[in-house]
């Protein structure tokens, strides 16, 4: 097969797992990645990145299991390897409380993590405002150490990066024989998908060393992931709300729930503040279709719409979009640019 010329719209964590996946497997693929922003200035490097699936309505469970586990294994293999430190991913043990007994107390990925358990009622003592708790070990991956270690990956391989906004897939499909779009919440402008929309996260960064076990609301609203550089305590989950600035208000409810849930906070010094929009969608798109032009049929792959997932099913879309990349250039060799 001919040389082929892969693009790769988007730097976060979905993109350059898809980038990596794709260079690292198809030799016969030239791989470049375009993208207005790179760490660490991407949505993905705010990720507290804990390995922690949700449920996507509309697609089969089996296939976000083997999202989740091709993920896991794939993380799992760097923590366990000399790679480890560099690309800042290692095992997280902790709990996930309930203030009241959720339907489903088992949820879909308690066999794809380490040692799940419902936790026990001298456990739960310590958090009186719930009444049901599971504890478990996943992965912890901080892409401040990891998005650089995947861009110096893509590069040992051969592929070429480009800093610039990507404005219009048609015109890119010009010079390119496919094009794999992970642009995330882009994809509302350069798509026009209004499924995609924002849901705003604000975090701090405090200073515990003392704290080395997770606690996590099973709202999603209060988190506490303890860190290499710092434990990061959240959040919010405001939809369809652009606001890139710190709210203070915001600031001081992540505070006092925090400190309800970890009494010990209350002696943590603030070391920062970061605000992101995570790329929200009811079901997550990976699926293909082709852009027209100049005569060719130039396949686009659509990988995006992971929400507070990004990390946590990175690599196992990434599978997924190479695979479906293979199969379109299988089915439909490219033709040549004219």
């Amino acid at each position: 097969m001919k040389r082929v010329k892969v693009v790769v719209v988007g730097a976060g964590v979905v993109g350059l797992s898809t980038a990596v996946c794709i260079a690292e497997t198809l030799p016969y693929c030239s791989v470049t990645l375009i993208s207005e922003k790179f760490s660490p200035h991407t949505t993905s490097d705010g990720a507290a990145g804990i390995l922690l699936p949700k449920e996507f309505p509309g697609i089969p469970l089996e296939r976000q299991q083997q999202w989740f586990k091709k993920s896991f294994d794939h993380l799992l293999a760097i923590a366990d390897s000399p790679q480890a430190s560099d690309a800042g991913v290692y095992l997280s043990s902790g709990y996930q409380v309930f203030k009241d007994v959720p339907r489903d107390k088992k949820p879909f990925w308690a066999d794809l993590v380490f040692g799940f358990r419902y936790m026990t009622d001298h456990e739960l003592k310590r958090f009186p405002d719930h009444k049901f708790g599971q504890a478990f070990t996943t992965l912890k991956c901080e892409c401040l150490s990891y998005l650089p270690w995947l861009e110096q990956r893509f590069i040992a391989v051969g592929g070429q990066i480009i800093h610039e906004k990507v404005t219009d897939l048609h015109k890119l499909a010009l010079n390119y024989d496919a094009i794999i779009n992970c642009s995330g919440l882009g994809s509302r402008f350069l798509l026009k998908d209004e499924e995609v929309y924002p849901v705003r996260g604000q975090i701090l960064k405090l200073h515990a060393p003392w704290l080395k076990n997770f606690i996590r609301d099973g709202d999603g609203n209060t988190y506490i992931y303890p860190g290499i550089r710092f434990v990061s305590v959240g959040g919010t989950r405001q939809a369809d709300d652009w606001r890139m600035e710190l709210d203070e208000r915001d600031r001081e409810g992540i505070l006092e729930r925090s400190v309800r849930l970890e009494p010990s906070l209350r002696a943590a010094a603030i070391l920062g503040e970061w605000v992101g929009l995570r790329p929200a969608r009811e079901n997550l798109r990976l699926e293909r279709e082709y852009v027209n032009v100049g005569g060719r049929a130039v396949p686009l792959v659509h990988n995006y719409g992971h929400g507070s997932c990004g990390v946590t099913l990175s690599w196992g879309t990434a599978l997924d979009a190479l695979h479906l990349l293979r199969k379109s250039l299988l089915e439909k060799p490219p033709q040549a640019r004219l």
